[in-house]
């Protein structure tokens, strides 16, 4: 298959003039309810990104709503990681259902691990600063080229902006189809597992949410910028 003919399959997925038809199996629902469990997450992440991304616009009044958030995302991101893994060894180990629903287009399959990683990478970062805290969180620990620090907060900006260019196409190719999957009237087993699952995500996000802004005073308190000061 060619360049040409990947980039056709991804961009009819991103219109929605093709998607997969997953098939619909007793008890948890197969592929189906995978698929449904795994675009309610999706949306779940998308909002609570947005917000993150809105702290960024005055970060240093809203350092705990960044941290908050951070926090958050960190169960539903690996949810999802859980749900994508699931069905692709599934469809990998010959799983009959799973097969005949198919793959996503080549370029997704090529994105996804990069997803997988720069999102976890961010939010590891992230709570890697939050435990060492400022000073330490701003040492270098080692230098590139003999100039360049890299510290922890180097490396949460870095796998930021790796993340966001991956996930922004990601989204971008799969919120179509997300959509559908959570519009679609169609009946599909498992829905009280699937919401049950969605409730505990949250209330873990939740309290590791609560422990983290505990730990995350040293970044909280620092001294505002002169501007916030006199604002």
């Amino acid at each position: 298959m060619t360049l040409r003919q990947w980039t056709d399959d991804t961009m009819a997925e991103v219109l929605g003039r093709e998607h997969r038809t997953d098939p619909v199996l007793p008890g948890n629902g197969g592929p189906a309810g995978n698929a449904r469990l795994t675009a309610w997450t999706g949306l779940v992440l998308l909002v609570l990104f947005a917000v993150e991304l809105a702290t960024l616009l005055d970060l240093g009044p809203l350092t705990d709503w960044h941290v908050v958030v951070g926090v958050l995302l960190v169960p539903p991101a690996l949810l999802k990681t859980a749900t994508t893994g699931w069905r692709i060894i599934r469809y990998y180990t010959g799983n009959r259902a799973y097969r005949s629903a198919g793959p996503p287009p080549m370029l997704l399959r090529v994105l996804g691990p990069l997803v997988v990683l720069t999102t976890l990478a961010v939010l590891g970062t992230g709570l890697a600063l939050v435990a060492v805290g400022p000073d330490a969180g701003r040492a270098p620990w080692f230098y590139v080229g003999g100039r360049l620090a890299v510290t922890v907060l180097v490396l949460h900006k870095a796998t930021f902006v790796l993340w966001a260019v991956a996930t922004g196409v990601h989204t971008l190719a799969r919120l179509v189809s997300a959509v559908r999957q959570i519009s679609s009237g169609r009946a599909v087993p498992g829905r009280v597992v699937r919401v049950a699952v969605l409730v505990l995500t949250g209330l873990v996000a939740i309290a590791a949410a609560v422990v983290v802004l505990r730990l995350s005073g040293a970044w909280i308190n620092l001294p505002l910028p002169l501007h916030h000061r006199h604002g």
